[in-house]
């Protein structure tokens, strides 16, 4: 008979009890992860009976908190329904790591306190709903504690299992006190590895709560490419994404860099052979190729990449390699050593540890501790991989290179071990590692067939429902492919995975707003936040959190676009950056702004990969694509927030001055903004662009048209300006049909004749997709006396209508009988993709 755990907890009959989803959420795992995780230590390698005392406790426990939230907010004067609300809110924060351990200390016989700021601190970092203005955490974990010590003494099965605990508990502390070192277990420490690293840590990049279970690192991995570099120019690998692809194109460099060095830096950068990460880290016959004082010696790697590039998922996939193997294999194998040099840090200011064996010997917040001894006689063997993650998160430059120095005395002391060393290009210091026979490596963006892999595993693994997976699978695909500001985004492995979790839910390329506001959140504010990292006390997130930053972000851009070059030039002097911050920052009272606009400049290109230095002292926004996106929200901001603009000023000031730009540099701010602002505002604008004066002829006009259907694939509701949309569909039609090309038909355009209906036949089919009359429009134009037309019809029935079941009859009809070669080629094409 099965358990009533809603009944054992006191949930089935507590009144009023609005968090009641929760705890039967918990239900279905009673007596599994959760509880094993609230009595982690105790739990480890126990199989719990049914109605386990912990499993009641962990039930009542939880729901003694969820209650005494209630309580605060009802206190706090929220009625009913908005309290309602926090349930999703709060069945993410239980669920935190950081939060089961501070609620399940509770449990501790000698506890008399509970951490209330860190609970407050963790559910602002994980940005859930605001809490009312003083909700008290510190009236809620005292009460807490005195209910959870009651359900403690009143369960004497409870409190035999955790007293034994704490019994083994203190037989350990006196063994290591009375001089027994601790074990060398290879396998607890491979659960340890597994444990640690086993799933992709998702939470701060999906907030939904979304459980992605069969999300295994192991399995998402997807192996990079590497470059090897013999000497490092900042200029080169701190400048703007579009200015290294320019530089890889052709013999230019927007840099000061004397000619001499950059030909001779570029010469030999670019004469090293793109190669596989996995064959420089695990190459054991390159790895003895380095001839030293001490003679031959294995293969000393540093892998240099930019925040998100996929250092730290690189060396948690060695170490799940060794750990995926079978037990009995585990000795035969390099063990890997995993050191975290952030927490290495934290154990050595606390005087935990005083170097690397000692730090594996008894240090916290490692995956397992190992026996030093034997550790170092497997070190002078050369039977270990030793990797130091995050040279750059060991912010004190003093201590810093005090840490270099012990990886370079680490190294000499076993120059059999194989190291690997990773840090972000920008602030690495390429001398001292390098003179101890460290080759240097940089992390190359994704390439196209790595993206491709990445998404093609992301939905086999996330999506169980098969025609959903492969729409959702082709539609990021394709918002990859046609949008180059988001395929700029998706050479980076972290901000690749933010637009798969946000690909669930909503549509690319329309919803990329969203998509530029989370991957800024993510960089500029829960990178270090979850780290627990704070560069400067005065720069402490609670006091600049991440709107702050994205605030400052927006007047920056802002003021850019206003610069003679404009948008094109993505360029700010050092002076003018500085005013913008200080000016900013006095506006939240921060106290010696103009200091702390130093540190925040530093910090925004050194840890929030967000800005980077041109030399010369001027900056620049190392994406454009955020460039773009703060200077859309600060005119979307002015318009609905400050009111500082009208709409008159934005369709006359923004739209007609820079919708015509020869070098589209403006295009995506447009689309951005009327993708940001309300519909009705987004159809008016529409509109100003349909009735724009013809400029210099006809091509003109058919540009404001095409440009006005790029506008509306915005628009998330097109039906809220549903006469607009009809206006406009009913105008790209007519160029189609011809009734608006017939004088440039005069005029002998043919090559601007056939660009024009090809792009109006792409934008019906993209902004009307999956609609009946789209489609039976294309059917007609399939057949078109112009074959041009006919091509790009049979290409866009191939790519958005494929569930119908006509398409295929006419795909092979025209690949077998079309007149023309190349619209039987594209019909076979489209054949191929597969039915």
């Amino acid at each position: 008979m099965m358990v009533d755990w809603l009944a054992v907890w006191g949930v089935a009959n507590a009144v009023g009890f609005v968090f009641k989803p929760i705890l039967e959420e918990l239900t279905k795992d009673a007596a599994k992860d959760f509880v094993k995780d609230f009595f982690k230590d105790s739990l480890k390698h126990v199989l719990l009976r049914e109605k386990d005392p912990r499993t009641v406790a962990s039930g009542k426990a939880i729901k003694d908190f969820l209650q005494l939230v209630q309580q605060e907010l009802k206190f706090r004067r929220l009625p009913e329904a908005e309290i309602k609300q926090y349930t999703n809110a709060l069945k993410q924060f239980i669920d935190n790591k950081s939060v089961k351990e501070i609620l399940s200390k509770g449990f501790d016989t000698d506890c008399d306190s509970l951490d209330a700021k860190t609970l407050e601190d963790t559910w602002n970092s994980l940005h859930l709903p605001p809490l009312p203005p003083k909700f008290n955490w510190q009236a809620i974990t005292d009460q807490y504690l005195r209910k959870v010590q009651e359900l403690l003494w009143e369960s004497e099965d409870l409190r035999a299992i955790l007293d034994s605990q704490n019994l083994e508990s203190i037989k350990k502390t006196n063994e290591e006190i009375a001089g027994i070192i601790p074990d060398f277990d290879l396998k607890r420490y491979r659960e340890g590895i597994q444990e640690q690293y086993g799933n992709l840590k998702l939470e701060s990049l999906d907030t939904s709560g979304y459980a992605y279970n069969e999300l295994k690192l192991w399995r998402m991995f997807v192996v990079q490419n590497v470059r090897e570099m013999h000497q490092i120019l900042p200029q080169i690998h701190e400048i703007p994404k579009e200015h290294q692809k320019r530089l890889r194109e052709s013999n230019q460099l927007e840099a000061k860099i004397s000619p001499e060095e950059l030909e001779r830096y570029k010469e030999i950068y670019h004469q090293q052979p793109i190669r596989s990460v996995l064959e420089i880290v695990e190459d054991r016959v390159g790895a003895y190729g380095i001839v030293g004082a001490q003679g031959r010696v294995p293969l000393r790697t540093t892998i240099l990449g930019d925040p998100g590039s996929g250092k730290s998922t690189l060396l948690q996939y060695l170490a799940l390699k060794w750990a995926e193997q079978p037990l009995k294999d585990l000795s035969l194998q390099p063990i890997p050593l995993l050191i975290e040099l952030r927490t290495y840090i934290r154990n050595w200011d606390c005087q935990q540890c005083k170097d690397f064996l000692e730090f594996f010997h008894q240090g916290s917040g490692i995956v397992c501790r190992l026996n030093q001894h034997q550790l170092h006689e497997r070190l002078e063997a050369g039977n270990a991989i030793v990797m130091f993650d995050g040279l750059d998160e060991v912010f004190d430059l003093g201590k810093r290179e005090d840490v270099i120095k012990d990886i370079i005395r680490f190294t000499n002391d076993y120059p059999k071990v194989r190291v690997i060393v990773t840090s972000r290009v920008i602030g690495y210091k390429f001398q001292a590692l390098r003179d101890a026979e460290f080759r240097h490596f940089m992390l190359q963006d994704l390439e196209s067939e790595q993206i491709k892999d990445f998404i093609n595993r992301w939905h086999d693994l996330t999506f169980k429902d098969e025609a959903d997976k492969v729409r959702k699978r082709e539609r990021l695909q394709t918002a990859i492919d046609s949008s180059s500001s988001i395929r700029e985004l998706a050479g980076n492995p972290l901000l690749l995975t933010m637009m798969a979790i946000l690909n669930r839910n909503q549509e690319l390329p329309r919803d990329r707003p969203e998509l530029y506001n989370q991957a800024s959140r993510v960089l500029l504010h829960q990178w270090d936040v979850e780290r627990a990292l704070v560069e400067d006390q005065r720069l402490d997130p609670k006091t600049i959190d991440y709107k702050d930053k994205q605030a400052m972000l927006r007047q920056v851009a802002y003021y850019m676009q206003a610069n003679e070059k404009g948008l094109a030039g993505n360029l700010i002097s050092d002076d003018e950056l500085k005013t913008i911050l200080t000016d900013y920052l006095k506006t939240i009272e921060v106290s010696d702004a103009r200091a702390v606009a130093r540190l925040m400049i530093n910090q925004l290109r050194t840890r929030n990969f967000i800005l980077c230095f041109m030399g010369a002292d001027y900056y620049a926004f190392v994406h454009r694509t955020f460039l773009e996106y703060f200077c859309a929200w600060e005119f979307v901001w002015q318009f609905e927030k400050e009111r500082k603009i009208s709409i008159e000023q934005l369709k006359t000031e923004v739209f007609g001055k820079h919708w015509q730009d020869v070098d589209q540099s403006w295009h995506e701010v447009l689309r951005l903004i009327v993708g940001m602002i309300g519909e009705r505002f987004a159809g008016e604008i529409i509109d100003y662009l349909l009735n724009e004066d013809e400029l210099d002829g006809e091509i003109e006009y058919f540009n404001n048209v095409l440009f006005a259907a790029d506008c509306l694939s915005e628009v998330r509701n097109k039906a809220a300006i549903s006469p607009t949309a009809n206006r406009l569909l009913n105008k790209l039609k007519g160029l189609v049909e011809e009734r608006d090309c017939d004088e440039l038909l005069t005029l002998g355009e043919f090559t601007e004749i056939t660009r024009v209906r090809n792009q109006a036949v792409v934008a019906i089919a993209t902004v009307w997709k999956d609609q009946l009359d789209t489609f039976l429009w294309l059917k007609t134009c399939a057949h078109d006396e112009d074959a041009f037309v006919r091509q790009v019809a049979v290409q866009e029935l191939a790519r958005g209508w494929r569930d119908y079941p006509e398409t295929l009859t006419i795909l092979k009809t025209l690949a077998q009988s079309d007149a023309e070669a190349f619209v039987r080629q594209t019909a076979q094409e489209g054949l191929a993709r597969g039915w």
